[in-house]
């Protein structure tokens, strides 16, 4: 039997966002378009596929059989098919989907930002959020080339790599009238704190470590980001408490100061998530190693080369 491998995508699409409206959107195509290809998948498959549901549709039983074997075949495909491509960094002009959590944002980005200028002037790069979770950021589906980040649960279809690693420090203002050049356990416990609540499960790290520590914090304020914390400490005799690496930079204010926390509260992963189909991908291969070699540099470690 003969089979349109262009309606392979279009099933997985469906399969991942379970929506007409949102797979015909990823896919680029109308819906009208992407109906007629279902019409078309269901003749040829011989099932119904997908039910249609009051928020949605819903796979049949077949549909959910079939559609690991789908994916693979895809990213066999791509695997074989990509991996024959050249890939010449000083003169290509491809653009990178790429989803970074907020640390990474601003700790990472803007060096991997400045090599990609002297070595790939072409190259450009479009920053996606973080999301909650791996399906938001697109990297589970592919549509986005890779995540950055504390990557927990992964599924099958991605592949994982170590990245570098960060502790954790306290800031206060300047001028603080409590705190010199330390921070006791108690002055620590007695202050008020900012907290910064990254998206979904990341946010579950400095808790842990500091249940872990037995040591409290009285939260004045929680925000969604880092670059929220300069301004509001500078005001306050409020404390944060943060990524080592987001501290080396905001102790150019000379308004802030940086102190070590009065416990070791560990340190924290930073991975890169990517879909199996770009494990060959030579351009793939090459951004890779970039974020390696500029994370080293950034942190002194020595880290292996990318898969």
């Amino acid at each position: 039997m003969r089979y349109d491998l262009n309606l392979l995508p279009v099933f997985m699409a469906l399969m991942e966002e379970r929506s007409v409206t949102r797979a015909a959107v990823r896919l680029g195509i109308t819906q009208p378009a992407l109906s007629n290809a279902l019409n078309r998948l269901r003749d040829t498959l011989r099932d119904p596929l997908f039910i249609r549901e009051r928020y949605g549709i819903k796979p049949t039983q077949f549909a959910e059989e079939i559609a690991p074997v789908i994916l693979e075949t895809l990213a066999r495909l791509d695997e074989v098919i990509i991996g024959r491509q050249h890939f010449d960094p000083a003169t290509s002009t491809r653009q990178f989907n790429i989803a970074p959590n907020s640390f990474v944002e601003i700790v990472l980005m803007p060096s991997i930002i400045a090599r990609l200028r002297q070595q790939a002037p072409g190259v450009k790069v479009s920053l996606t959020p973080y999301g909650n979770d791996l399906t938001e950021t697109g990297v589970i589906s592919g549509t986005t080339d890779m995540a950055l980040g504390r990557i927990i649960d992964p599924p099958d279809n991605l592949i994982v790599q170590h990245l570098m690693d960060d502790g954790l420090a306290c800031v206060v203002r300047a001028d603080h009238p409590d705190i010199a050049d330390s921070l006791s356990r108690e002055q620590y416990e007695q202050l008020r704190h900012v907290n910064v609540l990254p998206p979904g499960r990341m946010r579950v790290g400095l808790f842990q470590a500091l249940e872990r520590q037995g040591l409290r914090r009285d939260l004045a304020i929680s925000v969604t980001h880092f670059l929220a914390v300069p301004e509001i400490i500078a005001m306050t005799d409020y404390c944060a408490t943060l990524p080592r690496l987001i501290c080396r930079q905001i102790a150019k204010d000379p308004r802030l100061k940086i102190v070590p926390s009065p416990v070791d509260l560990g340190s924290f992963p930073v991975e890169i998530a990517w879909h199996v189909r770009y494990r060959q991908d030579p351009a793939h291969q090459w951004l890779r190693q970039l974020l390696v070699e500029t994370a080293s540099e950034l942190t002194g470690e020595t880290l292996e080369p990318s898969e």
